[in-house]
């Protein structure tokens, strides 16, 4: 009978994975803390007429990205392919958002249907952050500093480029759309498959095209920001005034655009080019008019996206995880007699009960010393504790050093065995 596989460019993260991602959430988390920001969580299938009335049914996304279906009861299910319409849609409906304001965060899997490649899977992971109910340029100021403060605390930040743009009021972008296909129109031939199909449906996203010929025909096209407003202008200044006092640098690029029709005014992407082609890390932007769109009131919001399976690809090629996230345990227990699990499981619970948080592995199933003793190398434990027919009949365990060839081993009594190993645990 032939082997069940998983489904392709839906992976499985193992032991030796996990932890690293362990590390990288944690530490989002801690600093999303420090910002006062809530974690919220929903669900990963939703109705499909959330993303269709969010995103765009003209977007890629859309048309041929969902994993959709039918249920029994003949309703359209999606399973979600980003979280900011989840988010607003659990707000809205347990009434979070009217004469509020939320700083929340969510991490979680989303689901597209692509061709699988480097950085890029049908089941991925984002960490989200969105904002209700603030209007400024601070808070799209405040998010962008979230985002560079996860760079420097993982130690990656020479490594990411922020790109930073304004793509101003609903008003805006449909007078720069028009000029836009005024001036492709004529070159349409010349453009890229995917930019002659949105040249009637979203020319907007041709500003993002990644075809090389398409961007050459853009250098003379007209210019963003030659159609901004004066207010959203001033917005997008107030934002780079505070990044500047702040120590942010960011680039400005006004083909930045996003691919997502709910976005306005603020738009950025964290980039880098240790990934190749999938280069984006995190991206985001203001968001004021989705509230409204999917049935509540106007409501201002700004939010980002980080990709969990970049940023961690990103570390691993930068080798910029401490040494310390994939080291073994701490202890490593051992009784040789095979006629002692009862005395070795004890052991180990007391050791634990007296020392939380130190990493203590029992062997289990037996085994000569000498195969206990490859097994506890095997762990990576930094520590042996050995309690051999000499130290049952003292009440001692003997303590051996497994990593430090400075330290000496030693046999102490049962009552000081907690005190011995945490001291010397903290002289590593």
């Amino acid at each position: 009978m032939a082997k069940i596989t998983a489904i392709r460019g839906m992976n499985d993260n193992l032991p030796g994975q996990t932890v690293r991602w362990q590390y990288l959430e944690s530490t989002l988390a801690r600093i999303l803390t420090s910002y006062n920001y809530d974690e919220i969580r929903f669900p990963v299938l939703e109705r499909t007429e959330l993303f269709k009335r969010s995103i765009g049914e003209v977007t890629d996304i859309v048309e041929k990205e969902m994993y959709t279906f039918d249920d029994r009861n003949g309703d359209s299910l999606t399973l979600r392919p980003e979280g900011t319409a989840c988010c607003v849609r659990a707000c809205e409906e347990h009434g979070l958002l009217y004469n509020q304001t939320q700083r929340l965060w969510y991490m979680g899997p989303m689901f597209r249907y692509e061709r699988p490649q480097k950085g890029r899977l049908r089941q991925f992971h984002q960490l989200g952050v969105e904002t209700f109910g603030m209007q400024g340029p601070d808070i799209d100021a405040e998010v962008i500093l979230i985002s560079a403060r996860f760079w420097r605390e993982l130690g990656i930040g020479e490594h990411l480029t922020l790109q930073l743009n304004t793509i101003g009021s609903a008003v805006n972008r449909r007078d720069y759309g028009a000029a836009l296909v005024e001036y492709l129109s004529n070159r349409k031939s010349e453009l890229d498959e995917d930019s002659q199909r949105r040249l009637e449906s979203n020319p907007l996203r041709i500003l993002d095209s990644k075809d090389p010929n398409t961007q050459a025909l853009l250098d003379d096209a007209p210019k963003l920001h030659d159609y901004i407003d004066a207010e959203s202008m001033a917005h997008f200044q107030g934002v780079c005034d505070i990044l500047d006092a702040c120590g942010v640098s960011y680039e400005i690029n006004q083909r930045l655009v996003r691919g997502l029709d709910y976005y306005c005014n603020t738009v950025f992407e964290w980039v880098t080019d240790q990934l190749g082609a999938q280069g984006t890390v995190c991206a985001g932007g203001r968001y004021d008019g989705l509230v409204k769109q999917l049935g509540g009131r106007d409501t201002p919001a700004v939010g980002f996206a980080m990709g969990i399976e970049r940023c961690t690809l990103l570390l691993e090629t930068l080798n910029a995880y401490p040494d310390n996230v994939d080291a073994g345990p701490d202890v490593f227990v051992m009784l040789p007699d095979d006629k002692v699990g009862v005395q070795l499981m004890a052991l180990v619970e007391g050791l634990r009960q007296a020392l939380p948080g130190v990493q203590c592995v029992a062997n289990c199933g037996g085994g000569s010393f000498k195969s206990q003793m490859k097994r506890a190398d095997k762990s990576g434990a930094r520590f042996a504790v050995i309690v051999g027919e000499r130290e049952l009949a003292d009440n001692t365990v003997l303590i051996k050093p497994l990593r430090d060839a400075s330290l000496e081993q030693q046999t102490v009594s049962r009552e000081n065995m907690a005190n011995a190993l945490q001291a010397l645990l903290a002289q590593q």
